[in-house]
């Protein structure tokens, strides 16, 4: 995740920066609806999905602590590999106040294998329809 305007103190360790893996149970459902993986996104809504042959685009809103809207898209690569981008603008609430923030986060997805393991698929996030 890159920040181009963040809401925290310059000097201060920002959450979400620098490289970092983690492991997405990716279920045929989420396949359906998107064509490729989608960020994890908390109290956002996934409008304007436009599915391509190997991804998609789509924009998102969001509420909450950090609201804002931002862009997305996802790129199957190969069989086995996904890149995805999301650049979102909003505000963060910091304690009374809100700031400004812009962030573009960066993803690159493997394949590793089709038992998930002790990696549990997240709910599928719920239809709204497209604007």
């Amino acid at each position: 995740m890159t920040w181009q305007q963040s809401p925290f103190p310059e000097g201060m360790s920002v959450p979400g920066a620098g490289p970092h893996t983690m492991q997405f149970c990716l279920t045929q459902a989420w396949i359906d609806r998107f064509g490729a993986p989608v960020p994890q996104t908390r109290n956002c809504q996934v409008t304007n999905v436009v599915k391509k042959d190997n991804g998609i685009t789509a924009d998102m809103v969001c509420t909450g602590p950090m609201s804002g809207k931002g862009t997305m898209e996802s790129t199957m690569v190969d069989s086995d590999h996904a890149k995805g981008k999301v650049h979102f603008t909003g505000t963060m609430q910091m304690g009374q106040t809100s700031k400004p923030v812009e962030s573009t986060t960066v993803s690159s997805s493997v394949f590793k294998s089709s038992d998930c393991g002790n990696v549990k698929p997240p709910p599928l996030p719920p239809d709204k329809p497209d604007k």
